[in-house]
């Protein structure tokens, strides 16, 4: 076999690989015990079929295409290492040169190999940890919220104007340019003011309103509106209130902590939520702390990523969303609608956390090489726990969905990444 290399743009290499046509007979032969299995031929048995008939039957065209996909992978494995290429980063784009009987096989494949890598310090990281402090307004922030949601919705009193904060119900319709549009319409609709969920200055020009009572209110709709026909334009709603109500907190007291959690008095509950805060404090600072330390880590290290990798990345994350989205009973095609951009605009959004999270992958993967982390049976079985745990399914359901999906290289690879952040973690200077 002859091979040459030649580099060209974006990190590719295209290796110009020549097979001997005695192999390629090989294969043919190969090929047509293959392609016997496959196809029905008259007369024979399902194999049997000998390589002439087999020929005859499908055509020789197919039969050396079949023995070309026989023969190239060990081909381009075997080009790979005559020019010293560990791995590469995706699969090789294929171009057929000479397929012809009894002539030598030629072919180029275009491969892009793994970058080199070159670690900087990434044990024994100067990282910060900065635990924030619990303050008397944080206590009093929960203790508020849990009496929010101890709180009685009320009528107003008799004769109140609608306030900042209030709940009501009220009835609507828009007009544009005096024709009503679709979707402008509502009757006792619940909206809170000041909650912002209508158009920007919809719920303050109804501040001061009594139950019963009408208005038009002016607005204009926001340019960037999800709906394009409404977006920029001035409309007219002729609203009027239905009702009025407001929240009635409980007092907080000693009747309330015992109400409201399983302490007797106020200080008791306050003391419970300061020490839970204080421990949340800490696991946030402990996790920025790692994050910084990743961080650092990927910054201290030196590599000129190919630019497929990151469009891998970019496509990886986009399919993604789409199962995000897909679980809420949305189309990417209607999200892209609603936020007014495009698939070409997402891609470029994402390429910059693409490249960051491309770049943090090949970090790890060089600090596992250069600190010899394995994965064993023992941690695969526990991931598979943690993931059992987190599905509520059993560890033997997961290990056959894994098995199914043939997914186990990624729980491989995943328990790696793992097991090299919690290294790097363990070894933040203190």
């Amino acid at each position: 076999m002859k091979v040459s290399a030649e580099k060209i743009e974006n990190q590719q290499v295209v290796l110009t690989i020549e097979v001997e046509s005695a192999n390629l007979d090989k294969a043919e032969n190969r090929a047509c015990t293959r392609l016997a299995n496959q196809v029905k031929i008259p007369g024979f048995r399902k194999g049997k079929a000998p390589r002439m008939i087999v020929e005859r039957h499908v055509g020789k065209q197919a039969v050396l295409q079949e023995a070309f996909d026989l023969l190239a992978p060990k081909a381009i494995e075997d080009a790979m290492k005559d020019q010293s290429i560990e791995s590469i980063v995706t699969r090789p784009q294929v171009d057929i040169v000479t397929l012809e009987e009894g002539k030598d096989v030629v072919f180029k494949a275009t491969v892009v190999p793994r970058p080199e890598i070159t670690l900087g310090e990434y044990k024994g990281l100067k990282i910060e940890k900065k635990v924030d402090e619990v303050t008397d307004e944080d206590v009093q922030h929960q203790i508020e919220h849990i009496a929010d949601h101890q709180s009685k919705m009320v009528d107003a009193p008799e004769g109140a104007a609608v306030e900042d904060g209030d709940f009501t119900t009220l009835d609507y319709k828009g007009e544009i340019d005096g024709v009503a549009f679709e979707g402008g319409e509502g009757k006792d609709y619940p909206l809170q003011i000041g909650s912002k969920s209508f158009i920007p200055g919809f719920e303050d020009q109804l501040i001061g309103l009594h139950a019963g009572e009408e208005k038009d209110v002016n607005v204009t709709f926001p340019e960037e509106y999800h709906a394009k026909d409404l977006a920029g334009k001035a409309a007219v709603f002729h609203c009027k209130i239905n009702s009025i109500k407001r929240k009635e907190l409980p007092e907080i007291n000693d009747e309330f902590a015992k109400a409201s959690s399983k302490f007797e008095t106020l200080d008791a509950l306050k003391a419970d939520i300061r020490e839970n805060l204080q421990k949340n404090a800490e696991r946030k600072a402990e996790d920025a702390q790692k994050e910084q330390a990743l961080e650092t880590a990927t910054n201290n290290t030196t590599v000129d990523i190919p630019p497929v990798m990151i469009d891998n990345e970019v496509e990886r994350m986009i399919r993604e969303m789409q199962m995000r989205l897909a679980q809420q009973g949305m189309q990417l095609e209607q999200y892209l609608q609603f936020a007014g951009t495009d698939i070409a605009k997402l891609r470029e959004t994402y390429r910059e956390t693409a490249e960051k999270n491309v770049r943090t992958g090949l970090m790890l993967e060089e600090v596992a090489k250069a600190e010899n982390i394995k994965v064993d049976a023992a941690d695969l079985d526990n991931e598979v726990q943690m993931m059992a745990a987190a599905y509520g399914a059993t560890p033997k359901q997961v290990k056959k969905i894994i098995t199914e999906q043939g997914r186990l290289n990624d729980l491989v690879a995943t328990v790696a990444r793992n097991k090299t952040m919690q290294f790097i973690f363990d070894n933040i200077a203190e």
